[in-house]
Parts: structure tokens; sequence; C-alpha cells
């Protein structure tokens, strides 16, 4: 008896060994991405916002501190509402913020109209060829994204490769002006960021269950109805988020707009960036950005809470 009593005590506390050892795992492998959340976005993020609601000086950071000590062991914290006044207040900044959101929803829209084409015709192409097409889509990310841009420059130019070949084929009599237009920015976008779409929309269709149109033709329904009475529906989480891939980062985008726009094409990256390190007015820099987020994180809870309703539904 004393024998197996030893027995069952040591399987016991071979259990709780292994069930804590198991949970200190889990603890482990949830806890990383939280760190690495925590340092890489929290604290960045927090840094922002105290320059957000800071005042501007005269010196090296040309902010004022936040917190500072009054006495002994009194903290003190002077927050400027003044900065979210001031942007909210002028009408460049309204109309910095509008000119991105559209200019980022034209994009995610044509983006969408491209995509989602290509990524059907990759989920339903053989195996050999959808591997390279596969790589044909992503073979972008090997060259550097300024690059890219600079290779639009060179290709949108009045003595470009586009103009000399409407030229040679007698389309226009003298060279059309691309760059620093509305339609460069567009397509920079389209290009630049039509990777991000064209992913969660092949992974949505990939996955989708090839039998339930074959029921529907054995129903007698004809592919244009049951693409948009199955495919479709049943792809609407790559749709989400393809959209936001592209939508999010289009909006603060900087660079396109900077290399390819004209000096009207107003967006709020550029805007920033003047702020910046043209006027040296960080705590309105600051503002704006943290009003930016705020904006984005409206769209995506909103997108969010559409899906949760769809699936509920």
């Amino acid at each position: 008896m004393n024998a197996i009593a030893h027995t069952g005590l040591a399987r016991a506390v071979r259990r709780l060994r292994g069930s804590g050892g198991s949970a200190i795992g889990r603890w482990f492998v949830i806890a990383v991405p939280y760190f690495w959340l925590a340092l890489f976005f929290l604290v960045p993020f927090l840094i922002v916002l105290k320059i957000a609601f800071a005042n501007i000086q005269l010196s090296m950071p040309p902010v004022e501190p936040v917190v500072t000590w009054a006495g002994d062991k009194v903290l003190q914290f002077r927050l400027h509402f003044s900065n979210f006044a001031f942007i909210f207040g002028d009408s460049l900044y309204i109309a910095a913020f509008l000119n991105s959101l559209q200019v980022a929803a034209i994009s995610t829209v044509l983006a969408l109209l491209i995509g989602y084409p290509m990524a059907y015709g990759i989920a339903r192409a053989p195996g050999t060829w959808r591997n390279i097409l596969f790589l044909l889509v992503v073979l972008p990310f090997f060259t550097s994204f300024l690059l890219r841009v600079y290779a639009w420059m060179g290709l949108l130019g009045r003595n470009g490769p586009i103009n000399a070949i409407l030229m040679k084929f007698g389309i226009v009599s003298e060279p059309l002006q691309f760059l620093q237009t509305d339609f460069a920015v567009y397509l920079g976008m389209v290009y630049s960021y039509l990777p991000f779409m064209v992913l969660p929309l092949y992974t949505a269709i990939e996955k989708l269950d090839l039998t339930l149109l074959e029921a529907a033709a054995d129903l007698g329904c004809r592919p244009t109805k049951a693409f948009f009475k199955i495919t479709l529906p049943l792809t609407k989480e790559g749709i989400f988020a393809g959209c936001l891939l592209v939508f999010i980062p289009a909006v603060g985008e900087y660079v396109i707009p900077a290399l390819l726009g004209g000096p009207d094409t107003l967006m709020i990256g550029r805007v920033v960036w003047d702020e910046f390190f043209g006027n040296r007015d960080w705590p309105v820099a600051s503002a704006l950005a943290i009003v930016l987020l705020v904006i984005l994180a409206g769209f995506v809870l909103l997108l969010q809470r559409v899906q949760a309703r769809e699936k509920e539904a």
C-alpha cells in the first residue's frame, strides 16, 4: 500500500510540474509579443502623446517639459490643449486630413478592383503557374520602396519611355504632363500597395470550397450570379483585410505625394513632415499624428464591428 501511495504521489507531482511548465511556457509565448508591442508601439506613442500636450520653446528639444517638480516630491503637470484647438481651427489641416482620406479611399478602391481579379486568377491557376504568379506579386518587395517610386518618375517624365511610345505611334503630338499630377499619385499608390491587397484576397479565395460553386451550377445558377452570391460574400474577410492593409498606410503616405505629386498635393504626411523639420513645431506635428491615429483606429473599430455583426447574422 505504501508503494502504491508513493507511486501515485510521484505521478501527481509530475503532473503538477508538467502543468506548471506548460503554463509558464504559455505565459512566455503570450508575454513576448506584448513586450514587443509595448516597446515599439506603446512607448513611442506615449512619447508622441506627451509632446502633443507640450508647449513649443526655443531650445533643443523644442518643447517644454510636461511633468516638472514643483517642490519636494510634488509633481506638476502642465498640459496644453491649444495644439489640438489650433489644428481644428485651421482650414489647412482639415483640408489635409480630408484630402488624405480621399486619396487613400480612391487608391483602396482601385487596388481592390485590380487586385481581386489578380488574386482570383492566381488562386484558380494550376499548381506550377500559381507559384510563379504569386512570386511575381511578391517580387516588388525585393526592391527598395524609394527606388520603385524613383523608377516611376523616370517612366512618367516628359522624356520618359511612356511619352516616347505615345509620340512614336502618333497618339500625342507633344509630351504629356504625367508627373506632379493626381494621376501620378494614384498610380504610385496603387502600384506600391497592390500586393497588400492581393495577398489576403488570394488567401481567402484559395480557401473557398469549390463544391459550393459546383452545386450552384447544378442548380442552374449562372457563373456571374454564383460569383456575387457565393464567392464574393465568402471572401469578405479577405476584402476587409486587404482594404485595411492598403488604406491605413495610404492615409499617412509621404514619399509618393512628395515625389510624384505637385505642390498642390496636400496630404497629412507631408504636413507632419513640414511641421517637424520645416517649422520645428513638434507639438503641432505630434498632435497631427495623434489625430490621424485616432481616425484610423476609428475606421478599424468600425470595420471590426461590421464584421462581428455579419458573423452574428
